[in-house]
């Protein structure tokens, strides 16, 4: 859902320049907010349930794909954009063939930020709140004073995110195989 109405809103402002500038400050003063302290406003409105911490996930996760979005969208060259307009591209063919493979690489990057950052939140929830799951386990483990079963839990967060990690690289150069920031990256 976050990723979704990222692209979809990040890709609307980045292209359009009046709405840039009007939301510029808006998303500078909301993206910074750290999410774990949104968990007790969430909790205020869902209570203790899956709810609250699917709010906080879905907000985190918007933020870190939409701003790359914006940044991807606003990067197309001018003289690329402008050489499509002059080719008679139409507003599909640009988003397509202009737009599309220049924001690529930040959308990447956004979703696999997106993923680690949905990953420590749903943990960090399951800790506060008490929602099942390896955060509950961990804060279990902690406050029976079982370090042994602590410890294991935490690291098997620690390769839970270093598997997300791998596959949103995997995807990431599955997807971007075309690209220099890739190609550069294989050659080594």
């Amino acid at each position: 859902m976050a990723t979704f109405a990222a692209l979809v809103l990040g890709t609307i402002v980045g292209l359009v320049p009046v709405l840039r500038r009007a939301t510029h400050t808006t998303v500078e003063f909301l993206r910074p907010i750290p999410s774990v302290a949104l968990i007790p406003l969430a909790v205020l409105m869902f209570g203790i349930q899956r709810e609250a911490a699917l709010v906080i996930i879905i907000y985190a996760s918007f933020w870190q794909v939409f701003v790359q979005v914006i940044y991807g969208v606003a990067d197309v060259d001018s003289v690329a954009r402008d050489t499509a307009r002059s080719f008679g591209l139409t507003h599909r063919e640009r988003l397509s063939h202009l737009v599309l493979p220049t924001a690529l690489p930040y959308v990447m990057t956004g979703l696999r930020l997106a993923a680690a950052v949905a990953l420590i939140l749903a943990i960090t929830a399951e800790m506060v709140i008490g929602n099942p799951g390896l955060g509950s386990l961990i804060e279990l483990s902690r406050s029976a004073g079982d370090s042994v079963g602590l410890y294991a839990f935490v690291v098997v967060t620690g390769l839970l995110g270093l598997l997300v990690n791998l596959v949103f690289r995997f995807i990431e150069r599955r997807s971007l195989s075309w690209h220099q920031s890739i190609r550069g990256e294989e050659a080594r």
